[in-house]
């Protein structure tokens, strides 16, 4: 894979150390908007070039793949311009800002045999996959918790006036779409589509900085907690009649989880992630596969899951009356 990077955000700095430890993965270039910190990025983790807009990264020839880390807002265009291209793409998370965009690229995709791939690490981590598997052993599925809550520093600059993209309905911002994506995704991988979904959302300005997702599967409930305006232990469980799972880790890391079962004693513990390797490791391991096999089962059975995230997130949103500016062009 030749791989070049549009966008220099916050996860590039976490991405990029996992990148180096993986095989058949060249670093070829990056683009973004500050000259100096492109230097750096490229001095530290050996990467060939940088540019400095994302036009130039895709006419360059050498690039067979891209991953966008931009803000949410312009997933939608960096992806279409460089399927034009014929780049391969890896996607952060979220894949759009809607449900609509997300189904248009992806028929774009297909129709010019582009592989597209999100980049969410719940789907790849051994311990997440782990916990699927066992579902059938809980007996039957009654509440399901999920909770995401994590200050943001960023929370402190907006409380003041000062609005940086993550807070901001023109960047496809908000506590749904950054934080709760990761609870909603690993329920709708776990159990599939809810019957109906409602949004309670905490409002300021605008945007929403916390909130409560709640999915009805009728057998059973699952409370999706997000929030970027107050902080709380992180908890996630599924009860069932005859068991019940504990996570006691963020969905998008997942580093260990307990089952306790109902009528007997004792807790049991598991692990079988790796101790040595990032979150982050599991998911390039095997996007790198993807690419370099051409596996297009597999990149349409994930690109099924990233649309069914993005239409229980579209749908949440709108129920809680938050609208994009992307949302106007449907």
């Amino acid at each position: 894979m030749k791989l070049g990077i549009l966008g220099s955000g916050k996860i590039v700095n976490e991405v990029l150390p996992v990148i180096n430890q993986i095989e058949n993965i060249d670093l070829m270039a990056i683009a973004a908007r500050n000259e100096e910190k492109l230097q750096n990025l490229c001095q530290d983790y050996e990467i060939k070039r940088y540019y400095l807009g994302i036009d130039d990264l895709l006419t360059d020839d050498e690039i067979d793949t891209v991953y966008v880390v931009l803000p949410n807002n312009l997933h939608f265009e960096a992806m279409d311009k460089a399927i034009d291209k014929r780049k391969n793409i890896i996607c952060e998370k979220p894949f759009t800002s809607n449900a609509y965009e997300s189904e248009k690229i992806i028929e774009k995709a297909k129709e010019n045999d582009v592989m597209i791939v999100e980049a969410i690490s719940h789907r790849f981590i051994p311990n997440a996959n782990e916990v699927k598997k066992l579902i059938g052993d809980l007996g039957d599925i009654k509440i399901v918790s999920f909770n995401y809550s994590q200050y943001s520093s960023r929370y402190d600059k907006f409380k003041e006036g000062i609005i940086e993209p993550v807070f901001r309905l023109e960047n496809s911002g908000g506590a749904l779409i950054d934080l709760n994506l990761y609870n909603i995704a690993f329920a709708v991988d776990t159990f599939g589509l809810p019957k109906e979904v409602k949004y309670f959302a905490n409002i300021e300005k605008d945007i929403d900085t916390s909130g409560i997702v709640i999915l009805d599967y009728e057998d059973f409930k699952v409370s999706c907690i997000g929030s970027k305006d107050s902080a709380a232990p992180i908890i996630n469980t599924i009860q069932g009649s005859e068991a019940t799972i504990e996570i006691p880790d963020a969905l998008n890391s997942f580093d260990k989880f307990n089952l306790t079962k109902t009528h007997a004693s004792g807790v049991e513990n598991f692990n079988y992630n790796l101790e040595d390797k990032s979150r982050l490791y599991y998911e390039f391991v095997e996007i790198e596969e993807i690419m370099r096999t051409k596996d297009l089962n597999r990149v349409d059975e994930l690109l099924k899951l990233t649309q069914n995230y993005m239409d229980v997130i579209t749908r949440a949103r709108f129920d809680a009356n938050i609208y994009y500016p992307a949302d106007t062009i449907n």
